[in-house]
């Protein structure tokens, strides 16, 4: 009798793991959805991040002008949060006709916060026309934090822990 409950309790368990695991999949199904809805292209990052306690996936698609952009998407609902394009020059036009910050600043203020090594840069620019730096920022315990700079205001407009990465732009390693 023991030994049913058992394989009974284990194999309940298993469904409920293997149900999570869908579950998750259908998240991330769902972002993908509805970025390919918002732009044609090719996917070429996908990072699992930690925001406030809550799941979201960041996904990057080059359009075929070889523009990237940008998606924030809510893990559990598939939803679209944010939208940015980027651009690789920081001194393109639509990245630094708001700037007042410089990059270096920024960096200080985002190590201030988030004590580390700079691995990564990214200049983007919000749905809004807003120029913001992020930078991935890894501690001495290899946990790698993106920490989203205001340009023009020089605040923390994001931070978030990253929990896996698929995909690598060495463009944009430091």
């Amino acid at each position: 009798m023991k030994t049913i409950t058992l394989k009974i309790a284990a194999l309940a368990g298993l469904s409920l793991l293997s149900v999570n695991a869908i579950a998750v999949d259908q998240g991330l199904e769902n972002c993908i959805q509805a970025v390919k809805k918002e732009k044609a292209g090719e996917l070429v990052k996908l990072e699992k991040l930690n925001v406030a306690g809550k799941g979201a996936y960041e996904l990057e698609l080059r359009d075929n002008n070889r523009q990237e952009w940008e998606f924030m998407c809510d893990a559990d609902s598939g939803k679209l949060t944010e939208k940015e394009a980027e651009v690789s020059d920081p001194s393109s036009q639509a990245f630094k006709k708001n700037v007042k910050i410089t990059e270096e600043d920024a960096a200080a203020i985002a190590l201030k916060a988030n004590p580390g090594t700079i691995e990564e840069v990214e200049y983007e620019v919000e749905e809004n026309g807003a120029s913001s730096y992020e930078f991935d920022i890894v501690n001495d315990k290899g946990v790698e934090t993106k920490i989203e700079v205001d340009a023009a205001s020089g605040k923390i407009i994001e931070t978030a822990i990253e929990e896996w990465e698929i995909g690598e732009e060495s463009d944009e390693r430091r």
